[in-house]
C-alpha cells in the first residue's frame, strides 16, 4: 500500500501539487478511511467459553495467517500451536496477553512437524557436568550472577610461588573458597543453581561431589523470566543466599535430540507463571527462522482478535469500501486536497487489483464487478473471489482480519508516505 501511496504521490507531484499539501490530505484521507473500517467492521464471540471448542475463531483466524508462509505445509498443527500458547497466559478478565510469558525458541534439526508448544521455559543449555541428573523433581532454585571462583584484586598483582608448600597453601586457600560457596548453597536449601557466569573445572567438580547440580552461562533474560516464573530473587552475592530469596518449580529435566549431542533444559510446573515456548524444529537455520517470524504473527494476531474482537473481511472488500468513502468525501471538499482523497483512493484499490491479477483474474474488470456490486446492494463485505467459490461474500467465505491490524496498515503506510514526502533532495557522496 506505501508503494501504491507513493507512485499516486509521484503522480500528483508531477501537476505541480505541494508535497506539504498532498501529504496532509492522505492524512485526512486516511483518517475519513479508518473511520470507514470501524464502521463496516463485525463484532465475533471470542471468549473463554468459545476458545476450549476445537474449531473455534481463534484457530481459523492463525490458520488464515499462516496460509501464505513456509509453515503452509502444517498450518492447522502451527495455528493450534499458536492459540495453545496464547491462551495458556491470557488474562480474560483485562482480555489481555502478557508476551514476556512466551517464548519462541528455535533449534537446528528434525523436520518442522516435529515443532511443539512446552507448558515450561526452555533452555538452550545443560547441567554443567555430564555425571549430573538428567531430571530434578521439586526442585528449590538459586538464580546466581555471582561467579563460582575466588575474589579477585582490583588493582594488579603478581604472586611468586616459590616452593611447594607456598603452592600447596595457595591451593587449599582457593578450595576452601569453592568450599564455602557451595556450603551456603546447599545451607539455603538450593537443590539446583543457575548461574550467569561460568565456573572452571574445579568448582564444576566440587559441585558434583556435592550433589548440586548446576546451570552455567545462563543470559540475563532468561534468568529474569525464570525468577518471574519460579518466584525467585535474582541473588547478586553469595553471603545473601537465603531459604526465602529461592524458587520453586516441579520438575526440570534435559530435552536430547536424536543421534546428535543437542540438549536442552525444560523447567516445567512454575507456580507463579503459566510461562510456555514455542520450541521450533527445522532442517536448516532459514526454515526456523522462518517458522518463528510466521508463529509470531500468527501469536500477534491471536492476541489482537482477543484484545479487540471486531474484524473486517477479506478480499479487498475493507479497501474497496473505504475507497468509496474516500471518493465521497472528496467531492465535498473545494480545494486541492480534494487531488490528494482521489489519489488515496486509488492507492487502496491496489489490493483488491494485485488479488485479482494473482488470482488469474483480469484486475480492471473484477475491481469494477465488485464495486459495483458493493454500491447496488450496500453490502462492504463483498470482494475478489480469489478462489472461485462461486460467491462474492467474504463473510460467507470467513475470509476476515482484525480491525486493528488493518487499520494499523493503513496509518503505517500513510506515515512512511508522509515521511518520505517531507524529504526535500537527497545529496549523492559525489556531489558534496
Amino acid at each position: 500500500m506505501g508503494g501504491a501511496l507513493l507512485e499516486e504521490a509521484d503522480k500528483l507531484l508531477s501537476k505541480g501539487l505541494h508535497p506539504i499539501r498532498i501529504a496532509n490530505g492522505f492524512e485526512a484521507a486516511c483518517d475519513v478511511a479508518t473511520k470507514q473500517l470501524t464502521a463496516i467492521s463485525d463484532v465475533v464471540d471470542v471468549s473463554e467459553e468459545d476458545a476450549k471448542k476445537k474449531d473455534n475463531i481463534l484457530f481459523r483466524t492463525a490458520k488464515t495467517t499462516l496460509s501464505s508462509k513456509i509453515v503452509n505445509r502444517f498450518h492447522d498443527q502451527m495455528a493450534q500451536i499458536a492459540v495453545d500458547a496464547v491462551l495458556s497466559v491470557v488474562d480474560w478478565e483485562r482480555r489481555d496477553v502478557n508476551f514476556d510469558h512466551i517464548k519462541v525458541d528455535g533449534k537446528v534439526g528434525g523436520t518442522l512437524e516435529d515443532t511443539q508448544l512446552v507448558k515450561g521455559i526452555v533452555l538452550d543449555k545443560e547441567f554443567s557436568h555430564p555425571q549430573m541428573p538428567k531430571t530434578m523433581e521439586d526442585v528449590k532454585l538459586a538464580l546466581l550472577t555471582c561467579a563460582f571462583e575466588p575474589p579477585k584484586p582490583k588493582t594488579k598483582h603478581n604472586i611468586d610461588v616459590k616452593d611447594a608448600e607456598t603452592y600447596m597453601n595457595l591451593y587449599e586457600r582457593e578450595q576452601n573458597y569453592f568450599k564455602e560457596m557451595v556450603q551456603k548453597c546447599k545451607d539455603s536449601g538450593a537443590n539446583v543453581v543457575m548461574c550467569q557466569w561460568g565456573f572452571d573445572d574445579e568448582a564444576n567438580h566440587l559441585l558434583y561431589q556435592s550433589g548440586l547440580p548446576a546451570v552455567r552461562w545462563v543470559g540475563g533474560v532468561e534468568l529474569e523470566l525464570l525468577a518471574i516464573a519460579t518466584g525467585s530473587r535474582i541473588i547478586p552475592r553469595f553471603s545473601e543466599l537465603a531459604p526465602e530469596k529461592l524458587g520453586k518449580c516441579g520438575r526440570i529435566r534435559t530435552l536430547e535430540f536424536g543421534t546428535t549431542k543437542d540438549r536442552m533444559m525444560v523447567v516445567e510446573d512454575c507456580p507463579n507463571s503459566n510461562a510456555v515456548t514455542v520450541f521450533i524444529r527445522g532442517g536448516n537455520q532459514m526454515v526456523v527462522d522462518e517458522a518463528r517470524r510466521s508463529l509470531h504473527d500468527a501469536i500477534c494476531v491471536v492476541r489482537n482478535l482477543i484484545r479487540d474482537n471486531r474484524v473486517v473481511y477479506g478480499g479487498g472488500s475493507a479497501e474497496i469500501a473505504c475507497a468509496q468513502k474516500v471518493k465521497d468525501a472528496a467531492d465535498e471538499i473545494p480545494g486541492l486536497e480534494q487531488y490528494a482523497y482521489r489519489a488515496f483512493a486509488s492507492a487502496l484499490e491496489a489490493t483488491p487489483i494485485a488479488l485479482a491479477e494473482n488470482s488469474g483474474l483480469s484486475p480492471i474488470e473484477e475491481l469494477a464487478r465488485v464495486r459495483k456490486a458493493q454500491v447496488d446492494e450496500s453490502n462492504p463485505h463483498l470482494g475478489v473471489d480469489c478462489l472461485q467459490k462461486g460467491t462474492m461474500n467474504m463473510k460467507d467465505q470467513g475470509v476476515f482480519e482484525t480491525l486493528i491490524g488493518k487499520t494499523q496498515q493503513f496509518l503505517l503506510a500513510t506515515q512512511v508516505v508522509k515521511m518520505i514526502l517531507k524529504i526535500d533532495d537527497v545529496i549523492q557522496p559525489g556531489e558534496m
